[in-house]
């Protein structure tokens, strides 16, 4: 394989399509970035140059979708290609304790994706693929980590799903696997540096890099100098410690496009850009705000567009047209398929399809899209399910079984309850969704016996205030 690679980069990429060497495969995941934070989706306040760019050259997706509101989740679909209902994950790790007096008992999130799942490093490595874990996993502890689940490396990436504990967490010597860094180096561009010298070093040979940064995720830390230059301007319409964190993740995008220009590879490499669930709109008890996802509705932790609508981009040399904009709705269940069909790989049983065929301008078969998230969320989601079939999405709220339908075509904002005035379509998604829960053993919260209707929560209207600890 070594050889093959080393032979077409003398030739000059003139070899026969039967004996060019492989693509490889560029994955950058940010936490918590919301659909609507980049400029190339319509933002006025975020400077965004390169991820701007990576969409002028490839595919920007308006309609794409995390698998669950919340990190853990969305993660295991990313490397399995299977909704999180099947892997057991369905909350972030270690998961939210169920409300002793809450109406319902929520189930408990597994701990860690199982080894038997099959991931994107173990698909690929048959095909001679080096691979790379960097930045945050939050897959499970010691045993779970990526080295356990197919990767060749593991940079930075634990049970955690924050920045390492700290005054100044975005700032070294950090406690991470084999990433503790210099006395004060930022972490988004330790990681960036770390990302770098993987794609100059394997650059003969086909690879698959996962960076998964920690930025944006709380706490909101960054440079001061950036703090200071995008506070002179935010006003009351942003925040700048978040401005700051999204900036530092454009230069991390940048640079890792730089490393892939410098090892002459961006012709036979794709680069994927996405995030793991919606924007965060408010940080802790304070409710300081971080981001706002307008016009979508809600964020991080709802089932509402809002918390699993996001930002997806797709730069493949060759194939897709650049500057393409692709409004078919897709999941992070779609990302494995797609590297295996385009690797020539194996994917296994999975639930997402490969996303190839709309990359070459064509279309994909016509699916329904699923979401099972039992959980309260501590930014005041409910737990539910829901499912989207063309432009017509339902969601069913565990709590007190209330359903709500929506056209997101006619309403994004999701502001218009059609529920009574479609009845028919609503029964039929209903049906749909309970054949597909049951199909996927779902577990559902189980209504509680010590229920105590002066709890706090009990009036949740599933988007209005976080639930209490």
């Amino acid at each position: 394989m070594l050889r093959r690679s080393f032979l077409y980069s003398l030739a000059g990429g003139l070899l026969p399509p039967a004996t060019r060497p492989p693509v490889n495969f560029v994955f950058i995941l940010a936490d918590d970035l919301g659909v609507n934070d980049l400029a190339c989706y319509g933002n006025r306040f975020y400077a965004t140059p390169n991820l701007d760019r990576l969409a002028s050259q490839g595919a920007r997706f308006t309609q794409a979708y995390a698998a669950c509101p919340v990190c853990s989740p969305t993660r295991a679909s990313i490397m399995t290609g299977r909704y999180p209902v099947r892997t057991g994950v369905t909350d972030w790790i270690p998961g939210r304790p169920s409300h002793e007096r809450g109406p319902i008992i929520t189930p408990k999130t597994a701990s860690r994706l199982e080894l038997a799942e099959r991931t994107i490093p173990e698909c690929l490595q048959p095909q001679g693929y080096a691979s790379a874990s960097i930045g945050k996993w939050h897959l499970g502890s010691q045993g779970y980590y990526p080295t356990d689940q197919g990767f060749d490396w593991n940079l930075g990436g634990n049970h955690t799903g924050s920045p390492p504990p700290g005054k100044r967490p975005y700032f070294g010597p950090f406690e991470l696997p084999g990433l503790r860094g210099e006395p004060g180096e930022f972490l988004t561009e330790k990681l960036t540096r770390s990302a770098a010298g993987f794609i100059e070093q394997h650059k003969f040979e086909p690879f698959f890099l996962y960076l998964a940064h920690y930025t944006v995720h709380i706490p909101l830390h960054a440079r001061e100098a950036d703090i200071d230059r995008h506070r002179e301007k935010a006003g009351d319409r942003y925040n700048p410690v978040y401005a700051a964190m999204v900036e530092s993740l454009d230069e991390s995008v940048g640079q890792v496009l730089q490393a892939i220009d410098r090892a002459g590879i961006a012709d036979r490499t794709a680069v994927l850009f996405f995030s793991d669930n919606g924007g965060l709109r408010f940080e802790g008890a304070s409710r300081r705000p971080v981001t706002d996802n307008a016009p979508l509705r809600a964020g991080k932790g709802h089932l509402y567009e809002g918390g699993i609508r996001e930002p997806l981009l797709i730069r493949y040399p060759g194939v897709v047209k650049p500057g393409s904009v692709i409004e078919t709705p897709v999941c992070s269940v779609d990302f494995l398929p797609t590297f295996c069909e385009i690797a020539g790989a194996d994917p296994g049983k999975v639930d997402g399809q490969s996303l190839l065929p709309l990359l070459r301008g064509r279309k994909l078969r016509p699916r329904a899209l699923y979401w099972h998230y039992p959980h309260y969320s501590n930014q005041g989601g409910e737990p539910g399910s829901a499912i989207r079939e063309g432009d017509w999405k339902l969601i069913e709220f565990h709590r007190d079984g209330r359903r709500e339908l929506f056209h997101l075509r006619r309403d994004p904002s999701e502001k218009s309850n059609l529920i009574r005035r479609e009845p028919g379509r609503a029964k039929r998604l209903m049906t749909m969704l309970d054949g597909w829960r049951k199909e996927t053993g779902a577990v559902m919260p189980a209504k509680n016996p010590n229920a105590d209707p002066s709890w706090p929560g009990w009036n949740l209207t599933g988007e209005e205030k976080p639930t209490p600890p």
